[in-house]
This record gives structure tokens, sequence and C-alpha cells, in this order.
């Protein structure tokens, strides 16, 4: 195991909790780092969370908190209800930059109800045999970015001439969207699409961006051992460009590629792309805890002229992740530089955060794992 550090990241004590029992902090699934801004989000919010890197005194933290609701750049699947407890979440699982843009990913997953044993028996199988889909969780989309003194913020349209940039999101509802109507004819995954995510169903969980084009990494399904990577390229509506449609990439003009990746039994949990690689952070598809590798696949992020299959061989494992007894599950990463230079480490957050990483009100240490030397590029 590589020597890990920590980093603090402090959230805004009025927009820290998404509850009376639940915090910003508790649940992180996405994080990514662009210049001296880092963006997380929770899987239970309708948000994303910009933190700036400050230095004092010879260390760093993330500080400065501020909050973007998504319903100020995008039209959400769900409209917001009367009362704000009811706000179905978007679960992003998933950000990447590229051109000018911030993308982002819902899990575009189905929720089985967790049963409460305390309540008996009857009612623990009526709660397991309970579906719901989150419509919010059907949301592809990209908002612009705009960069002052070193800080990136979202932005629903660009000011600037030039290039026109516009916040835009694939089409859909609060049912689907392109992409899972796309899935439904698809011989490895249709049948999955009626699965809850943490069931082995279908579960987006990393986002990449690769020139004009989306990698899509799923936690679930998982096929006999084998992660699948599904490859998307989004482009704006001829008349209309605050939607996407998807351009035919794939074999018989389908809408998207799919690359198989032998991950030993792991789901992927999230991507990022250096240089020409891709790294995996790769761990269970189902409810437990571990094991979590951090996997390089060599070339990856190079334009792919037809759908792969990537062997366990082709697969570098970098390094493990620690995980916990209930507690501490991998869901976010990203390169992580404190000086602007090339990254060599990787920052983790984590949801269900063990106690031990809330040291103080509305803070909560990441992990900074480095990146063995050999895989530097």
């Amino acid at each position: 195991m590589n020597p890990i550090s920590t980093i603090d990241l402090e959230f805004d004590a009025e927009k820290a909790n998404l509850g009376e029992l639940k915090e910003l902090r508790d649940g992180l699934s996405v994080a990514f780092q662009i210049g001296d801004t880092l963006w997380v989000a929770n899987d239970e919010s309708v948000s994303l969370e910009r933190l700036s890197l400050i230095k004092e005194k010879g260390k760093y933290r993330y500080g400065q908190h501020k909050q973007f609701l998504l319903a100020d750049y995008l039209k959400l699947p769900v409209p917001a209800p009367k009362d704000p407890a009811d706000i179905e979440e978007v679960d992003v699982e998933g950000l990447a930059y590229g051109d000018g843009y911030l993308w982002l990913v819902g899990s575009h997953s189905l929720k089985r109800s967790n049963p409460t044993i305390e309540d008996g028996f009857k009612d623990a199988k009526k709660q397991l045999a309970k579906l719901s889909a989150d419509g919010n969780r059907y949301l592809l989309a990209r908002i612009p970015l705009v960069e002052a003194d070193g800080t990136y913020s979202l932005i629903k349209q660009s000011p600037k001439p030039g290039k026109k940039r516009i916040a835009a999101q694939l089409q859909g509802s609060a049912q689907g969207n392109a992409l899972t109507d796309a899935l439904k004819d698809d011989k490895h995954l249709q049948s999955f699409l009626t699965i809850p995510g943490k069931d082995n169903g279908f579960d987006i969980e990393g986002l990449a961006v690769v020139g004009a084009r989306l990698l899509l990494g799923l936690r679930g399904p998982v096929l006999r051992g084998w992660a699948v990577i599904l490859e998307i390229e989004p482009e704006e509506d001829a008349k209309k460009p605050s939607i996407l449609h998807l351009k035919p990439i794939g074999p018989k003009q389908r809408l998207y590629r799919k690359h198989f990746l032998q991950l030993g039994g792991l789901g992927i949990r999230d991507l990022c792309v250096q240089g020409s690689d891709i790294l995996i952070l790769a761990g269970p598809t189902m409810d437990i805890d571990g094991p979590v590798t951090v996997f390089r696949w060599a070339g990856g992020a190079t334009a792919q002229k037809e759908e792969c299959v990537v062997t366990a061989d082709q697969l570098q494992p970098l390094v493990d992740v620690p995980y916990g007894k209930g507690v501490d599950h991998a869901e976010g990463m990203t390169l992580f530089s404190k000086d602007g230079g090339a990254a060599q480490s990787l920052l983790i957050v984590y949801d269900s955060a063990a106690e031990n990483r809330q040291l103080k009100a509305h803070t909560m240490l990441a992990d900074i794992l480095p990146l063995p030397k050999t895989t530097a590029t």
C-alpha cells in the first residue's frame, strides 16, 4: 500500500445539511479537480458543490464552499415539488471536463428499499419488494464553465463572443432518456435496466471526456466478471441547442459502443483521464465493502475504432484503495495537484464516511493516494 495523506474538505455551515440527519459530507459520490477548484456532489442532492484550494502556513485544504443548484442551469426531468424534502435526487455519479463544459451524469438506476428489520419480518419483506425510480437520475448534461482568477463557476450560457456555449442535456424525461431507450434492445444490457443498481442492475458510476465522446463506466451489470464501459457522442439539436442527441457511432448505426473490461468481478465506480490512458476506480457492484482498486487502461483515452474487449493482462493495477466495515466506500476519484503541475496523485472521496473522517463540523477528510512513479506520463 502506498502512503496515504489526507486533505480537509470544508463545507459552508448553511449549505452543509441535506436534512436533519444527513450532511453533504456524509455521502460524496464524485470529485473532479480543475485548476484550484474541486467539484464534488452528494448522491442524494440536486446540486454541485465547489471548493477552492487554500494554502495557509504551508498546509493545503479545500474551502470557500459555494453551492450551484442544477435546476438553475438545466431542466430537471422531475419538477421541483412544493415541499423541498420531497425533491428527487439526481444521484450525480460522474463529473468530467471538456471544451469549456463541465459534464455530469446521474446513475440512471432503479432503487430497492432498504428493509428496516426493527419493523418486523412482514414489513421487511414488503420493503424489499418495493422498487422506485427517481426521475432526476436520468440526467446526462453539460454546463459551461467560466474562469476568473483561477476559480471556475457554472454559467447557463457563455457571454463571450465566438463559439457559443450553452447548458444542454440529453433528450429524455422522468421515465428515461435517449440512452436508456437505445439500450432497451441491447442483447447484453436490456434485461438489467429493470434491476436496481445495487442488485447488479444497470448503474452508471463513472464519466470521462475523450474528445467529442463520453465514456460511461458501469458499476453494474458485471457480466461473468466483465465490467462495461459505454461510449457515446452527444451532439446539439440543430434547432434547440439546449437539447442533446446521440450520434450513431456503433455497429449498424447503433447510438453507442460497448467496451468490456476484465476487472476480476469488480464494477466501475469512477473514471478519469491521464494523458492517453483511462484510470478506473473499481469496486464491488453489490452492497459490500471491498475490495477497491485503481487500474490503468493504457491507451483507453485514444480514439477507439471499434468496440473493445480488454483482458486482465491489459489492465495494470495501480493502487489498492482503503475501505472500512460498513463505512468508507470509495465513490469519487480525480487527479490531484497542489501546484498546477502534472498530477501524480489521486484524490478519493467516500460515501458513508467514517466518523474519523469528520474531525470538525461540516468538514471531511479526503484521501490523497500517490500514483506509482513508474506510471507517470
